[in-house]
């Protein structure tokens, strides 16, 4: 689609000729690297396992088929297309066209923003679920990849996604101080794959539906793998005597933060004093001390181990504890709850780079819908990323990622015998391209 006036552009660079620009290139496209994103749809089949799991209700099919629409707006997102409007122009992009299965040239265009808002906001909360769970099979099918896995991490994290309009579900988080949903979002702690992301209101606590949540991703993962073993990790915001007697009675260890009272630093105080004085002596330096107790809060029926951080900083003590069922050192034991801020990084991944506080839509189900398309653009993109370290490169975030492998215009032609992607030759991210060509599995 043709959007610009025929008059060109004139800029002056400090050269002889001036910079005459239009957008009257022809069949270009912006991002030629759609066609990695569509590799790492067909090889994790994400796509079309996601568009199996819906029934089609429409009278009308037309011609965009449920797979069609997925692709095309899990690709969009990737690219960095969060908008729906972008598929008013982006339907006619010759690559796009061609890694959702038209020939750029002689077949019609994608759809259009209309089509895709009617699809996202047709989804019952059942086919929500089914998308979901889809999600979940993706993952458990990557996740057996590399073999059976022994041993499952799952982290436990909420989110805050502002919302600026009066979407249902919106609502006021004394926290956070805004108005916004709280999504609810498990990751496997090992890979950084997002298992699942679920929807909640703006007011919910950080660890509301988690159990329910866990109760059933548990049940999947032991239908997928019986012998394996899984760890829950989370924050003080999954701090709930439920769930500690859940994972108890499901044989399945936990490390949980607790949140900080009167009580919890009387126990922690010698340990407290004793890293207060060994940091005066040494003149002052930082000074981290590990400790554990027996504790049994007023809502616990049970004594449970707690590990206890003292540590004495420049601007004062710093007192920490965690709850846990491991058998671990407190050293140890601490060390592997610190290494959860990675789920930092992936919620940076899938805001950033996915933009999944994106959720501008006034249904609450269309937002759950667009939080799950999310969620598959960021599959996609963390798989890329997954195949560029196997064949050592630096571990890039998914928007450095992005902006080096997708954003490459390039000349986009179709021949009798074939389709020509002709690419700008000064683009810094070739060096990726070629590395992602040796992958594994790769013919």
């Amino acid at each position: 689609m043709v959007q610009s006036a025929p008059a060109p552009l004139v800029f002056a660079p400090p050269v002889a000729l001036p910079l005459t620009v239009d957008f009257q290139g022809g069949r270009l496209t912006s991002d030629g690297g759609w066609c990695w994103v569509a590799e790492a749809d067909a090889a994790t089949d994400l796509s079309a396992t996601l568009a199996a799991s819906l029934p089609d209700y429409r009278r009308r099919r037309g011609r965009h088929s449920l797979l069609d629409l997925l692709r095309q707006r899990i690709f969009q997102i990737a690219a960095g297309y969060a908008d729906q409007n972008d598929a008013d122009t982006l339907r006619a992009d010759p690559l796009l066209k061609l890694v959702c299965g038209r020939l750029p040239e002689t077949d019609p265009d994608l759809a259009s923003q209309p089509t895709l808002s009617r699809f996202e906001n047709s989804l019952s909360a059942r086919d929500c679920y089914r998308l979901a769970a889809a999600l979940g099979e993706v993952y458990l099918r990557e996740r057996e990849r590399g073999g059976v896995p022994t041993h499952i991490l799952l982290d436990l994290d909420s989110t805050d996604d502002p919302v600026h309009g009066t979407q249902e579900g919106r609502a006021y988080h004394g926290y956070y101080g805004q108005h916004m949903y709280h999504p609810l979002l498990v990751f496997d702690g090992q890979t950084g794959q997002l298992i699942t992301a679920i929807l909640r209101p703006g007011t919910v606590h950080a660890g509301h539906g988690a159990l329910a949540i866990l109760r059933r991703i548990l049940a999947r993962l032991r239908e997928q793998w019986p012998q394996v073993t899984i760890t829950i990790r989370a924050d003080a915001g999954f701090a709930k005597p439920e769930i500690y007697a859940w994972c108890e009675a499901e044989d399945i260890a936990y490390t949980i933060g607790l949140v900080t009272n009167s009580r919890l630093l009387a126990l922690a105080a010698p340990l407290a004093d004793a890293a207060q004085a060994a940091s005066d002596h040494a003149g002052g330096v930082n000074v981290r001390l590990l400790g554990e107790i027996l504790h049994q809060a007023g809502s616990w029926p049970v004594l449970r181990r707690v590990v206890i951080k003292a540590e004495i900083l420049a601007a004062g003590p710093n007192i920490r504890f965690v709850v846990t069922t491991s058998p671990d050192s407190p050293e140890a034991l601490y060390d592997a709850y610190v290494a959860r801020g990675e789920t930092e990084n992936w919620i940076k991944d899938l805001k950033r780079a996915c933009f999944a506080d994106r959720l501008s839509c006034h249904r609450f189900l269309a937002n759950q819908v667009r939080l799950l398309l999310h969620a598959a653009a960021y599959a996609l993109l963390h798989t890329l990323r997954t195949w560029l370290v196997a064949a050592n490169s630096a571990r890039l975030t998914l928007e450095t990622l992005r902006l080096r492998l997708l954003k490459i215009s390039g000349r986009v032609r179709q021949l009798s015998t074939r389709v020509h992607l002709r690419l700008a030759a000064s683009h810094p991210g070739e060096p990726l391209w070629h590395l992602l060509a040796t992958h594994r599995g790769r013919s």
